[in-house]
C-alpha cells in the first residue's frame, strides 16, 4: 500500500518526529495538514508550520499549514474543517503534539500541569473527537498517537507523575478508540521509540550528551509509515515500538538511524515507559 493521495492531519508537526512523519508521507504524494502553534521562528528552535509546508512540497506532497493551539476547541474544529475543505476529507490523524516536564509533585506548578494535560491528554482526545466523523468516511482510516505502552509500574510515575498521567492519557485514547470504533473500520494505534530520539525536547532534558545517545526522528517516521500502510480493519489496538515495527517489516540494520553515525546500539539511551524486555534489547 501507499499513502499517495491520502490526507494526514498532524498535530505539532513543525519540527521533530511530526515533521519527519510528514516528510515520509509526502514522498508518496500525500496531502499533509500541519496543525501547530509555531508560526514565527523560535530563537533557539528550527522550524515553523510554513517551513514544514515548504519541506513537504519539496518532498512531493501537498501541504496545508494551519496555526492551531490544540488546547483551543474552536481552533481545532476550524483546522479540521479547513483540512476537509482543502483536500476533501481526512484519512489519517497523527496525534504528535506533546508537552513535557520531568518534575516531581512538589516541583510541578499547576500551570505546567495544565499545559501537559491540556496538550497531551485533552488535545489528543479533542482532536480525535472532531476528526473521527471524517475518518469514518475514509477508505483505510488510521489514528496514530505518539504515546507509550501502558506499563503501570510505579517507577514510571514517582519521578514525574504529572507528565506520566498526561502521556498515559493519550495511550488510553488508543485503548478506547480501537474498540469503540472497531465496527467503523478505524484503526487506533500508538507508537513509541525504544531509544530517545534526537529532538528539541530530548536536548532540553539531557543536553548534547543525551542527543548523542539517541536516534534520529526518521526511525519513528519509517515505523509510522509501516503502520499507516496496514489495513485498518486488521491492525488496531496496538502499542507499537519503532524498532519492533521495523524488525517485523524486515529491517535488520539500524545503524543509519543513530544521531551520531557509528554509535553502537548498546550505547543508545532507552526511552521511558518501556517494558523490561525492550529495555534489554540492543
Amino acid at each position: 500500500m501507499s499513502l499517495k493521495g491520502k490526507t494526514l492531519f498532524i498535530t505539532g508537526g513543525s519540527r521533530g518526529i511530526g515533521h519527519a512523519i510528514a516528510l515520509r508521507a509526502a514522498r508518496d504524494g500525500a496531502n499533509v495538514a500541519i496543525a501547530a502553534k509555531t508560526a514565527e521562528p523560535h530563537p533557539k528552535l528550527p522550524g515553523t508550520i510554513y517551513t514544514a509546508a515548504e519541506d513537504i512540497e519539496k518532498a512531493g506532497g501537498k501541504a496545508l499549514p494551519i496555526i492551531c493551539d490544540i488546547r483551543d476547541e474552536a481552533q481545532v474544529k476550524a483546522a479540521i474543517e479547513k483540512t476537509v475543505a482543502t483536500f476533501g476529507g481526512i484519512d489519517i490523524l497523527v496525534n504528535n503534539a506533546s508537552a513535557i516536564s520531568l518534575t516531581g509533585t512538589l516541583e510541578t506548578d499547576m500551570k505546567r500541569y495544565d499545559l501537559m494535560n491540556g496538550i497531551n491528554a485533552r488535545g489528543t482526545f479533542m482532536t480525535g473527537k472532531y476528526c473521527i466523523p471524517h475518518l469514518k468516511k475514509a477508505a483505510n482510516p488510521h489514528i496514530l498517537t505518539l504515546s507509550p505502552p501502558l506499563d503501570m509500574r510505579a517507577k514510571w510515575f514517582a519521578p514525574h507523575v504529572a507528565y506520566s498521567m498526561a502521556k498515559y492519557g493519550m495511550s488510553l485514547c488508543t485503548l478506547a478508540w480501537a474498540e469503540e470504533f472497531r465496527k467503523d473500520g478505524i484503526a487506533a494505534n500508538s507508537l513509541w521509540p525504544r531509544t530517545t530520539i534526537a529532538t528539541a525536547a530530548v536536548k532540553m532534558i539531557g543536553g548534547d550528551p543525551l542527543l548523542k545517545r539517541s536516534r534520529t526522528p526518521e526511525i519513528m517516521a519509517d515505523a509510522a509509515y509501516v503502520i499507516l500502510c496496514k489495513p485498518a480493519r486488521e491492525f488496531t489496538g496496538h502499542f507499537c515500538v519503532d524498532e519492533i515495527v521495523l524488525r517485523e517489516a524486515g529491517v535488520r540494520d539500524f545503524s543509519g538511524y543513530a544521531a551520531v553515525p557509528g554509535t553502537p546500539d548498546r550505547e543508545l539511551s532507552p526511552d521511558f515507559f518501556l517494558p523490561e524486555d525492550l529495555l534489554r534489547m540492543g
